[in-house]
This record gives structure tokens, sequence and C-alpha cells, in this order.
């Protein structure tokens, strides 16, 4: 089989002068330079991407999950045209059906899963979705300290960096007065709280949440009064960047009796495990919770242009408590957003997304388990749907091994393997709390043909890396 066969236009430039002039004029503070191989893409289409060579990558991160519904895909796209075409620019402060309809179907879907009524707002990013969450909570509650998770990744705006456990994140920019109290999360392959393996999950890691509060001393709340002093816990239901971590089922029903025991409202952050990655069009519909407040983004419009928001309860966003003019965002329900929303959703209406991703998230664990019993230095492999998790270790089974992810994912970025006849890349997402956790996030649309080239692909690069290391 032949590489993808990639039309250059008249003027385009190579890749050797696109590096040259990005290491010259492009900022290194985003995430480009994380990998040592730096690829420039041309084209995309399902799951793959293909270089200036043709060669294809298939994606299992599918841009840290922006693109559920697949690269190019054209009911999706269509949409986005037609709206160009019609009615493409129009400043927020106006109305225009689309951000109706795609804020009535959000809320409308919530109030018949969840049984409470709601409303949306709109902005552009995550980060920016979670800074109206954080403005939600402290108009409601007048608290300005909030709950977060060890692990947790809430963006990289001053607010969101302010609850995201990294320390790294804020380092250079100041001291944060409003950081978070951060909780572990409940980490069942690195459990420290239970006695052993075989009691976990006992749920020891909540116990010392609990304890926080039993006596004032303990810094949270006064007893007499029953006033905690924070005004919400940010959660994400399954961990993103923390390494796809599912927590025990039972785990945030028991978390939310403690929180609304003490008035502390639940703030489910979905921007990356929202829009059917885990199953579930909300991940936290695993968990029998109802939240607070919902953060949406990324994939609700396949990544095909910025749009975020949040949907929260009534008593916290209705007008008399939350008017005109309490946050705004330039872009925030723009029309091709609403747009794409909309097309989102009612692909999903559409789909049988509930069946086929367990479905196919249960194949793909099923692949990676006897994967794992190859190798010993796959520590654990986990998922909830099509969030998949490989934790890669030394020959112990246990210790982190950085270095052998790092080289993996770089592998699978050069474009070199062999598998299924003709030269391949993959493109892999690294996250965890030692950076030695594969985080797969395939479309949604992965076939169980693409799911066994992946695994195929994942262990040409393991056997490649582990001869790097042994050499």
């Amino acid at each position: 089989m032949a590489e993808k066969t990639i039309e250059h236009n008249k003027g385009q430039m190579n890749d050797e002068q696109l590096l040259a002039l990005e290491s010259k004029y492009c900022s290194w503070g985003d995430t480009v330079h994380y990998a040592k191989q730096l690829n420039i893409f041309r084209e995309a289409e399902g799951i793959y991407l293909y270089d200036s060579q043709g060669v294809e990558y298939l994606d299992l991160q599918m841009w840290y999950s922006a693109a559920n519904f697949g690269y190019k895909n054209k009911r999706l796209n269509d949409a986005l045209k037609k709206q160009i075409d019609t009615l493409p620019q129009l400043a927020c402060q106006y109305l225009h059906e689309e951000k109706i309809r795609l804020a009535a179907k959000i809320s409308q879907d919530i109030e018949k899963k969840f049984g409470v009524k709601g409303r949306v707002h709109f902005n552009v990013g995550g980060a920016q979705a979670i800074e109206d969450a954080i403005k939600v909570v402290r108009n409601h509650t007048g608290k300005i300290p909030m709950f977060a998770f060890m692990g947790g990744y809430h963006g990289r705006t001053l607010a969101a960096t302010a609850i995201t456990s990294s320390f790294r994140y804020r380092e250079h920019y100041g001291h944060f007065s409003d950081r978070a109290h951060f909780v572990p999360y409940p980490y069942r392959f690195r459990c420290t709280a239970a006695a052993n393996k075989e009691s976990c999950c006992d749920l020891s890691c909540l116990k010392p949440f609990q304890k926080l509060f039993e006596s004032e001393y303990y810094s949270v709340i006064n007893p007499k009064t029953n006033n905690c002093e924070y005004g919400a816990f940010f959660v994400e239901p399954v961990q993103g960047t923390g390494g796809y971590i599912v927590p025990p089922l039972n785990y945030f029903k028991e978390l939310k009796k403690t929180l609304d025991k003490h008035h502390v409202l639940f703030v489910a952050d979905e921007v990356q495990m929202g829009l059917y990655r885990t199953g579930k069009l909300w991940s936290i519909e695993h968990f029998d919770v109802v939240p607070d407040i919902i953060v949406f983004g990324k994939s609700l419009t396949n990544g095909l242009n910025p749009l975020s928001g949040i949907w929260a309860k009534e008593e916290l966003i209705a007008p008399e408590v939350f008017g005109p003019g309490m946050t705004h965002s330039t872009f925030s329900s723009n029309p091709l957003g609403t747009a794409a929303g909309l097309a989102v959703m009612d692909l999903i209406k559409d789909s049988n997304f509930d069946v086929d991703v367990p479905q196919k998230g249960a194949y793909f664990l099923k692949r990676l388990q006897a994967l794992q019993k190859k190798y010993p230095y796959i520590g654990e492999v986990d998922g909830l749907g099509l969030a998949l998790r490989i934790e890669m270790c030394q020959k112990d089974g246990f210790t982190p091994n950085r270095a052998l992810t790092d080289t993996i994912m770089n592998i699978g970025l050069k474009g070199d393997l062999k598998a299924g006849g003709k030269k391949r890349g993959l493109v892999l997402d690294i996250g965890g709390y030692y950076k030695n956790v594969f985080a797969l996030a395939p479309s949604l649309y992965i076939t169980e043909e693409e799911i066994d080239l992946a695994v195929t692909l994942f262990e040409e690069a393991l056997q490649k890396a582990l001869a790097v290391s042994h050499s």
C-alpha cells in the first residue's frame, strides 16, 4: 500500500523552511517542544493525520479529545460552511437562533437526566469556561477558596491555574493567594491510603477529606455555624492530564454527601471527558450524583471553532442573581461555534454512542490487557468508554518509567513504523503524575480493525523503544 499523495500548493514552503522560521519566530511557550520529533502535518481525515510525504499517522489523542467525531467530519463541516455563508459573524450582545437552540438542547438534556433546571452560558475555551464557573460560585457563595484534586487540570488562565494542582503552571506568575486546597484523587494503581491492594478501594482515600469537617482546628469549617470557608469542589470525574484515571464508581456519591452537608458546590469539569468520551454525554453520569455546575468545551464543536460554556442550576444563574454583564467575552456564543455545536448535538441524537463507545472501549481494553501480559513494563491499563490509559513502568511493573514513555512517543512521531505493510506513524499523548501514562482518546468512530492496528503500532514502537534502552 502506497502512502497518501499530498498535493502542494504553488509557493508552499517545505518542512525545512517552515521549521527554520518556527525556530526563529514562534514562541516556545506552548507545548510543541515537549516532543523531540517535530512534525508538520498537512492533512487530516477520520482518525488519521498526514505529513508532507503522505505518511499516515494513526491519532490516538484526537487533539486532546477536542475532535471526538473524527477529522473532516462531513456533516459537521457542512454545517460550519453553511453558517459561514449565512451568519458568519455577530456581536455576542445580539441573539441568533443557533445560540438559543444549542443552550436549550444542553439544558433540556441535563434536566431530563438529572431532574434539575438550569441555564447555559457560553464562552470560548475550556479555561475561560472554568473562569465563568468560578465567578458563578463566588457570586453565589461569597467565597474565594475552592477545593480541587491533586492531579487535576482545569486550564492555564490565572484563576484556572489556581485550581490546577501543578505548581509548575504557577511558578513564574507570582503568588497565588487563592490557590485551591488540593485533595488526593482516588488513584487506585498508586493508592497509599488503603492497607493493602485487597482493601482498595474501600474509599480510605476519602476519609482524610471527611475528617477536615470534624473540627474547626482542621482549618476548613466553623462547626458552630456549619460555615465552610470553601465555596466549591472542582472535579474532573475522570482525570484527564492526570493520566485518565477512573475513580471507584461510588467515590463521588460519598464525596458529595460531605459537600452537600456543608453547602459546598460540586462543579464537574467535563471539558475533556464530555461529549461521549466515556460512553455518556457527560462523564459524571456514571457516578450517580447531580452536579451544581457542568463545564464543557473541546468536542462541543469537534474542534472546528472555539466554543465552551457552563451549565448551572437555576438558583445559581437565574437572571435575578446573575444578570446582564456579570461576565463577557467578545467571541462567546459566536455563530460559527454555536452552529457547529448544534450540529454536534444533532449528530449525537442520530448516533448510537451509548452502545458503541462502551463496546469499542471494552474491545480496546481487552487488547491492551493482552499486551500488558506480554510486557512487564506496562504496569496498568484501564479505561472508561474510549478514555483509556497505559501506565509505563520499569520492569518491576510499578516504578514509573518516564524515559521509556517519551521514547515510545517520539518513535511514533517519526512515521517509520511498518505495521500494515506501509510506513505509518502513531500519535500519542502523555500524561500522568509522573509523565509515564499514555492517555488514549481515539475518534469515537474508531473501528475494531483500527483498534487492532493501534495496538500493533504501539507494540512495534514499544519494542523499538526497549531495544534502544537496552543498547
